[in-house]
């Protein structure tokens, strides 16, 4: 075995040993939670979250041109933490209309791929 093949195969039997990484692993989990039709609430949590994008960094490079081009500097330097914070705000709504079901499923999900992964790097895992 190689450094990066020792390495990889190390961090995997440490992640093996905590409880979540374990199970994870052992459930084989999946994404089949996402072939169901997501709720009213979902979506308008995802809907409420995209906005939230809209209304960080653009919000704020627009108001920076505002700023430029009215040459008032106290324009972008209030409004711009506002809009940021506003959208940090709109983000959680929609993270709480969402729920966080569904990420836990995608982060097991993620954590087994990662733990293959290291894997198919560092040869068969020690249970």
């Amino acid at each position: 075995m190689n450094t990066i093949q020792q390495l990889a195969a190390g961090w995997a039997n440490r992640l093996l040993k905590k409880p979540f990484v374990a199970a994870a692993v052992k459930e084989q989990a999946d994404l089949t939670a996402f072939k169901q039709r997501p709720s009213l609430r979902i979506v308008a949590g995802i809907v409420i979250i995209g906005l939230s994008f809209l209304l960080g960094w653009p919000a704020v490079a627009g108001i920076g041109t505002i700023a430029v081009k009215t040459n008032q500097p106290w324009i972008v330097v209030i409004g711009g933490p506002l809009v940021y914070g506003l959208s940090h705000l709109v983000f959680i709504f929609g993270m709480y209309l969402c729920g966080a079901k569904y990420s836990m499923i995608f982060l097991r999900w993620l954590t087994r791929k990662g733990v293959e992964q290291l894997q198919s790097w560092g040869g068969p895992l020690k249970e």
